[in-house]
């Protein structure tokens, strides 16, 4: 658990992150999104001390994070940034050993981690170890980057848009496996973006900055359903919202009872490309199938649009 407590942060004079208070629940992926110059990235850095706060107190599991030397801290908490940020001059499996070098792991155990980190993210420990950065695509040297920040089995892992340099189809694929592997791992993430598609892709929970103030904490639902401010529904989109609301639950949740004709879809699919889906094959409705091909019902044209009406 992350707790954040009326932090502030000023640079001569200019306040920068003004009196945020938020709570992050443990093994849940939390976004911090905003505009450029509110205060997202600052809030991030204070989290590991890259960046002291002028006051309040942040704490970990109810340690607070002044307790120890800024380095120790940031040697406990996994740490990614946009551009991957590798040692050009290390290799992969280098790259990767960095912080249990530092830490004083021994060598098997440094060697077994980095070949289960390589597996986890399906680069060949046999081909990619030995390789230099500049010999990976910009994919692969992203999956290295979360890798290294990883190495160290952290609670936490705290990323600066990470994601941002990918093309939309690597990004994709990037999003998708940090979300998997956050499953398996159960690490609490910390998330900057100025993407509101990828915050709503990836957050259990979304916070909102302005203007070095959080204006909306919570959950993805709750922020299209009710924003706090005329900034939060701008930065969401007027126009997207119904669709905002449809990427949030998966086809799985909005399955029906009764019989549909084509090819089924998948139950974890989310319920906004049910509906493109849908539209596409021309049909009213189609059948939902769970990952072993039982049908568990249907989706229909009716029902998704009912979902994504505004509340009353």
């Amino acid at each position: 658990m992350i707790e954040i407590d009326g932090i502030t942060k000023r640079y001569d004079g200019n306040t920068v992150v003004n009196n945020v208070s938020m709570t992050i629940e443990p093994r849940t992926v939390t976004v911090i999104v905003g505009t450029s110059g509110s205060g997202k990235t600052t809030l991030l850095r204070m989290i590991n001390r890259l960046v002291e706060p002028t006051s309040g107190a942040i704490r970990l599991d109810g340690e607070d994070n002044r307790s120890m030397p800024g380095f120790e801290l940031r040697r406990r908490i996994g740490y990614a940034i946009q551009g991957h940020g590798l040692f050009p001059h290390r290799t992969v499996a280098q790259n990767i050993a960095t912080v249990p070098v530092l830490l004083g792991w021994g060598k098997a155990r440094i060697d077994a981690k980095v070949t289960e980190l390589l597996t986890l993210f399906q680069l060949d420990p046999a081909a990619f170890s030995a390789r230099f950065p500049h010999e990976l695509s910009g994919g692969q040297q992203q999956r290295v980057g979360v890798a290294r920040a990883l190495a160290a089995e952290p609670n936490v892992l705290l990323m600066d848009e990470p994601f941002g340099a990918l093309d939309p189809i690597i990004r994709a694929k990037a999003q998708a496996d940090l979300l998997a592997i956050q499953r398996l791992l159960g690490t609490t993430i910390v998330l900057v973006t100025h993407d509101m598609d990828e915050a709503f892709h990836l957050a259990h929970k979304i916070a909102v900055m302005d203007k070095g103030a959080l204006v909306q904490y919570g959950r993805p639902a709750e922020l299209v359903k009710d924003p706090a401010t005329e900034f939060v529904q701008t930065l969401i989109g007027t126009s997207e919202r119904p669709f905002r609301l449809l990427s949030i639950e998966t086809a799985g949740d909005a399955v029906e009872p009764g019989p549909a004709g084509g090819k089924p879809l998948a139950e974890t699919i989310s319920q906004r490309d049910a509906l493109s889906e849908l539209l596409w094959a021309g049909r009213s409705a189609l059948p939902v199938a769970a990952a072993d091909g039982t049908i568990l019902g249907r989706v229909t044209l009716e029902g998704l649009t009912r979902r994504a009406a505004k509340p009353q």
